[in-house]
């Protein structure tokens, strides 16, 4: 063991742990989510990438020399390559904006640097957790949302090849719930992939705010602690290590304290994960059955679906996605609230919608990529019970309104039975 001493007193810490004092006290004081910041390992080394960014800056300025620079730069590129990443213990949900966060990182960076490099003297220099955290938020969204929007993208397609491959099918369109026109198998497929890509474009658009950060801004946006030549370099430096194209925001005090950005980006999570619950359901209802539903579909088998009935199969693929979708919902629900409940010059909410807009963003790119491997991509038609359902009873009505008039066929629906309609009617042209 070894002894750490900070202004409330002492504890005691494994010799082999990379994290300090600080760091013991948030995970002893704050801890209750069980999330744990090593549950992260994008945001860890988005963090490093920041801290790495600012050691650049710093040296540039000439905060300090060389030699702690580059030490710093080799313990951020250990982090940045995945390493050491269980030395990251905090819950991610702590009160006080983030310091458990940005304090972890600063100790660990710092003795992986070796001797002489002080935490917040060298590792935090001109930082404070505002900026540094505010950042790290934007770059691990940006990098998380490249495979959900690869994911998004290739489901869409695969959407529209299934509309393409049932689009000779005829089945019945139904409203309400109710029997409906005649209509191809394939529009349910085509009609969910264009809405996908419009909610992708969307998302995509919410996405480019995020470029724009607050790095320099220290604690709210007026960069008090950060020396000017420091300030004309981080964000070069910012972009050379993240290779993304930062950018700030117009106005640093507004960074601070409105954190919207991320409530864009979760409320576009939300409404995508709205639209592939409605899809979801949609497969599940018309694959009901096999009997006694709609079985207008055959999902893909891919597991036991009952330890009761054998040989049932439900649609748990479909299910799962529709458990998805709630999830992300919910946590929409919790960022806006974020959002709300920030205070003045300085929202210390923004950790908490950051870290949920994460975890939407990582189960919606899982469940949306499953979805199409072992449901989408497996879909049938049952021929059969579509032919029966285009050819029943109001499909048969809708084409003879256009021969008779929406009146008479309304007397006919009255007075007679649909045999005797499809009987007398069905084939007649009119006089």
């Amino acid at each position: 063991m070894r002894i750490e001493a900070d202004n409330f007193g002492t504890a005691a810490l494994p010799e082999g742990t990379l994290y300090g004092i600080n760091t013991l006290r948030t995970v002893e004081n704050l801890t209750f989510s069980g999330r744990m910041l090593s549950h992260f390992p994008v945001y860890i080394s988005s963090l490093a990438e920041v801290k790495k960014a600012a050691a650049l800056a710093n040296g540039r300025a000439g905060q300090y020399d060389e030699a702690i620079r580059d030490a710093i730069v080799a313990a951020c590129d250990l982090l940045i390559a995945g390493r050491h990443h269980d030395q990251f213990p905090v819950d991610v949900f702590h009160g006080g904006g983030s310091i458990g966060i940005n304090m972890n990182i600063n100790e660990v960076i710092a003795r992986l640097a070796g001797p002489g490099v002080d935490p917040v003297d060298h590792v935090n220099a001109s930082q404070s957790t505002s900026d540094v955290c505010h950042t790290a938020i934007r770059v691990a969204l940006l990098k998380l949302a490249e495979p959900l929007c690869r994911a998004l993208s290739s489901l869409a397609d695969a959407l529209e090849e299934k509309a393409g491959e049932l689009g000779g099918v005829e089945t019945i369109a139904r409203t309400c719930l109710q029997d409906g026109m005649k209509v191809s198998l394939g529009v349910i497929f085509s009609g969910i992939s264009a809405a996908l890509r419009r909610r992708l474009e969307s998302l995509r658009a919410a996405l480019d705010e995020l470029h724009a950060v607050n790095l320099g801004g220290t604690v709210i946006g007026c960069g008090t602690g950060a020396s000017n030549a420091y300030r004309a370099h981080i964000l070069e430096a910012l972009r050379e290590v993240t290779g993304l194209p930062l950018r700030h925001r117009k106005n640093l005090y507004d960074a601070a304290q409105h954190p919207d950005d991320l409530a864009r980006v979760s409320s576009e999570l939300r409404l995508l994960a709205g639209l592939l619950v409605k899809c979801a359901k949609d497969l599940r209802l018309l694959s009901s059955g096999p009997e006694a539903g709609l079985a207008e579909i055959r999902l893909p088998a891919v597991q036991a679906g009952s330890s009761f009935f054998p040989g049932k199969v439900n649609p748990v693929v479909p299910e799962t996605l529709i458990q998805c979708g709630f999830l992300v919902t919910a946590y929409d629900h919790a960022v806006q609230m974020a959002i709300e409940h920030g205070e003045l010059h300085l929202n210390v909410w923004e950790g908490l919608a950051g870290i949920l807009a994460m975890e939407a963003m990582q189960m919606l790119a899982s469940a949306v990529a499953k979805f199409e491997r072992y449901c989408v991509r497996g879909i049938h038609a049952n021929l059969s019970r579509c032919e029966a359902y285009a050819n029943s009873f109001v499909p048969l009505v809708v084409a003879l309104k256009e021969t008779y008039g929406y009146r008479v066929l309304s007397e006919l629906v009255k007075n007679l039975t649909p045999e005797e309609i499809k009987e007398t009617y069905g084939r007649r042209e009119k006089p």
